[in-house]
């Protein structure tokens, strides 16, 4: 194996429905995965006070999916790890007791940590904050606008719905900001800019929290991490975890957005597609931008802050494949609705199946069931319906166009070309697997499409501290 004495570098991704480990070696020419793993989390949990428009996961489930992954991979490569590189799921919170995070215990041959006092993680994907709440609130002096799913917005919520909540914790972070807690042992959390960001209520220009902001409404200012740099270290392992030295670095957590752009944008003229539970269109700002001082709370794109200052524009619909797996689930309990069961993955490969032979489709489906954060009252529908029409093959192709056509609705083409874009990079594990997506992209997008690059959060979490090294 290439690089069989090399020291590693240890990349993770804790998403919305998964967690991924990728282990990066050096070579000659740069770095190759030497090993990877994949597995689900399975760690969505109802929310009791939020309802069902609350959206929360289960810690300890996330946890032990991590330990799962970290045990799959080569032992002999985990003990030449030098950093490790961490990425997640943006926006959502998590909160926990400082001293009281977590349980160090022997697992095997090497202590693993297990959740303890920690809470919920409220995610990305909440709808517990109104649009009327949200307008309640202070406005945020942020170049982005305030959704709901939002760390701060969320610690509203629960100052005013609950707050004997807030109480029970004295530190609060995304769940992979909690997991470099808790490995480096750091008595108060730090955050990327890139994750502080998508909090709502900081600027990235200044690099600082909207404090006098906050404090002015009551907000429990203490749960607000510190702030650094993306690329920098947070600190180094306490222990010897999964067989990876006592001392290694452990770099600050990312962005997975930004991570997964990191692991596959070579070229500015390039821009990144990326579907998978939601979907993603972003290009590069020119060096030196900076966004605006206020944020236009009808645009459909955000600034994002990337790394060394740069920007990345990005149209982020909550959209995505959580749309055609939502599609999948109808169709799955109006089968058991008619005494019938078919396992969900086989509804995936009929209904695919079934639109591959369906060159066209005159329906037009707008498929915002989950709302946008632009535009959160606007929701699905149907339209041009006729008899020749109604076949699964017709809907799932109608589908999968409205999926790419809505996308392409709030970064369109012409911006696109303006911006000297010339080829698209798609990835996702929606668009990997569906291939009646990746027609639509091409009938959509006027530009190349360049699919299989090897793109991933969990890479491009360790790309990031490999070119620390």
């Amino acid at each position: 194996m290439a690089g069989s004495e090399a020291s590693c570098v240890l990349g993770i991704d804790l998403g919305t429905t998964s967690v991924k480990a990728a282990l990066l070696v050096g070579t000659g020419r740069g770095h190759v995965v030497a090993a990877s793993c994949s597995r689900e989390t399975q760690a969505q949990a109802s929310s009791l006070e939020a309802g069902p428009q609350g959206m929360e996961q289960n810690v300890q489930r996330i946890i032990t999916a991590l330990n799962e992954c970290l045990a799959a991979l080569p032992q002999q490569q985990l003990q030449r790890v030098s950093h490790i590189g961490i990425s997640g799921q943006m926006h959502g919170i998590v909160f926990w007791k400082r001293d009281q995070g977590c349980r160090w215990t022997e697992c095997g041959t090497s202590p693993t940590f297990e959740p303890e006092e920690v809470s919920r993680l409220v995610t990305w994907q909440d709808g517990r904050c109104s649009p009327a709440f949200l307008a309640s609130l202070p406005p945020p002096q942020s170049h982005i606008s305030l959704a709901t799913g939002f760390g701060c917005a969320t610690v509203y919520w629960y100052l005013k719905n609950s707050p004997d909540f807030l109480k029970c914790y004295d530190a609060a972070g995304t769940i992979h900001d909690y997991v470099v807690a808790m490995l480096c042992d750091l008595k108060k959390p730090l955050m990327s800019i890139q994750n502080a960001a998508s909090w709502g209520y900081f600027n990235a220009k200044t690099k600082s929290w909207n404090t006098d902001v906050l404090k002015k409404s009551g907000f429990p200012l203490h749960l607000l991490p510190e702030v650094g740099d993306p690329g920098s270290i947070a600190g180094r392992t306490i222990c010897a975890w999964h067989g990876i030295p006592k001392g290694t670095e452990v770099g600050i957590a990312l962005g997975d957005f930004q991570c997964s752009v990191y692991s596959c944008l070579t070229e500015r003229t390039d821009a990144v597609l990326n579907i998978s539970t939601s979907a993603q269109l972003t290009i590069s700002m020119p060096p030196g931008f900076q966004p605006p001082e206020t944020p236009d709370p009808s645009s459909a794109v955000t600034y994002f802050p990337y790394f060394n200052g740069d920007y990345l524009a990005v149209a982020a619909s909550l959209n995505g494949g959580n749309v055609l797996a939502t599609f999948v689930d109808m169709v799955s309990q109006w089968m058991e609705e008619l005494g019938l069961q078919v396992q969900d993955s086989a509804i995936y490969a009929k209904i695919i199946k079934a639109a591959l032979a369906q060159d066209d489709s005159k329906l037009s489906i707008r498929p915002t069931i989950f709302g946008e954060r632009h535009v959160p009252e606007q929701l699905a529908s149907v339209t041009s319906i006729a008899v020749s029409e109604l076949s699964l093959g017709h809907v799932t192709r109608a589908l999968c166009r409205g999926v790419v056509e809505n996308l392409c609705s709030m970064l369109p083409v012409q911006r696109l070309m303006e911006t000297g874009v010339s080829r698209i990079l798609g990835s996702g594990s929606a668009l990997a697997r569906n291939e009646v997506l990746r027609q639509e992209v091409e009938r959509i997008f006027p530009f190349p499409v360049v699919y299989g690059k090897d793109v991933d959060a969990a890479v491009g979490a360790a790309m990031v501290m490999f070119h620390r090294k």
